[in-house]
């Protein structure tokens, strides 16, 4: 089972072949690299929304895919939680550039590890040196956050502190434990009443500790062992291993939703978003790829960028974002790719979606 829940390095999908539909996408996803099941959700500039299904969503049933039914959404829990922090800079609660040490005073301490010398930056940017906890043989079940911030530091900081760009899910808990301790809330409360009950988001939540389930009507999702191995289901399993960096459930079009409205400005104060779309080079998420504070800057085929994040979740896999023109789109697999083209595949449909003619009809099923 792969714990990373993130984005596997992968390039910039070609979109020459027009007319691809996203439909034919989710098509080719299923019948050529094995998905389950494979779910859209695009959004038009004029803010018209058509959603997409292909495969089951039950391989023991043979049930349909619930259209944009629920799904865990790994990584894209980051960019909710950076928005938090965020949002708490521009209340003058937590400066980015105060040493993480200002926060949680002795918590961050290790081999070559110092919490006095890593910013608040440095961990929405993933230019802190942690370790990856996810790196090390985690086994999911209930855990505190701490439990997962004292796994990575058993380890030695790969760099110093701003000298080099690594993904470490690491840096999330941290961010999570800072937004706790300066508003004396959970960070469920905080995400639920700062960004989920703010812009509307009806089936988005960030489940409860020992909270297995998935709420609404979701595709199941499922794992395999090795590749000749057969699928068994993991829709059903404690998220509190993942916490402020992928523990949520969402679905497709709230993703939509969720993007839009950060990118719009709905969210942040003009400072804080161009601080959080100020990036630097993170060639783990593809060719000319961007990471700024919780946020990946993408390239287009057709030209342009789009702004999203992405993530993985043992069982899902979930890709998309905002191009420039307001065109929003997300997918989400039930199955995490192993196979580098499959990981583009499911890349590629993004990129139809987001570079399709604008005027073209893309029927949804």
């Amino acid at each position: 089972m792969t714990m990373g829940f993130l984005v596997p390095p992968a390039a910039s999908a070609a979109a020459t072949a027009r007319p691809y539909t996203v439909q034919q996408g989710l098509d080719a996803l299923v019948r050529a690299d094995g998905m389950p099941a494979a779910l859209a959700s695009v959004k038009d500039r004029q803010g018209r929304t058509r959603t997409y299904t292909a495969g089951v969503g039950d391989l023991a049933t043979g049930s349909k895919v619930p259209r944009d039914g629920q799904v865990r959404i790994g990584s894209n829990t980051k960019v909710f939680t950076a928005v938090v922090v965020l949002q708490l800079v521009g209340e003058g609660k937590i400066r980015l550039d105060a040493p993480v040490d200002t926060y949680l005073p002795g918590l961050v301490r290790g081999e070559g590890i110092d919490g006095r010398r890593i910013t608040v930056r440095q961990l929405l940017q993933h230019t802190s040196g942690l370790p990856n906890y996810t790196d090390y043989d985690l086994q999911p079940r209930d855990f505190e956050p701490r439990e997962l911030v004292d796994i990575a530091l058993q380890h030695e900081a790969h760099f110093a502190p701003g000298t080099k760009w690594e993904y470490s899910n690491t840096n999330y808990v941290l961010a999570g434990l800072i937004v706790q301790k300066v508003t004396g809330r959970p960070l469920a409360e905080e995400l639920n009443r700062r960004v989920i009950t703010r812009i509307g988001l009806r089936h988005t939540y960030f489940p409860a500790r020992g909270d297995t389930t998935i709420r609404e009507p979701h595709p199941k999702g499922y794992d395999r062992d090795s590749a000749t191995a057969p699928l068994s289901d993991v829709t059903e399993m404690d998220p509190s291993w993942a916490w402020a960096a992928g523990q949520m459930i969402s679905t497709n079009s709230d993703l939509n939703r969720f993007f839009t409205a950060l990118l719009a400005g709905r969210l942040l104060p003009a400072a804080q978003l161009a601080q959080m779309r100020t990036t630097v080079p993170a060639e783990y998420f593809g060719p000319g790829a961007r990471y700024g504070l919780g946020l990946v800057r993408m390239p287009l085929s057709c030209g342009g960028v789009y702004w999203g994040h992405g993530g993985s979740f043992p069982g899902y896999e979930t890709r998309g974002g905002v191009a420039a023109d307001g065109r929003a789109a997300n997918v989400a697999v039930t199955i995490q790719p192993t196979d580098p083209a499959a990981m583009k595949h499911v890349e590629s449909v993004v990129d139809t979606a987001l570079c399709a003619d604008r005027t073209a009809s893309h029927g949804a099923r």
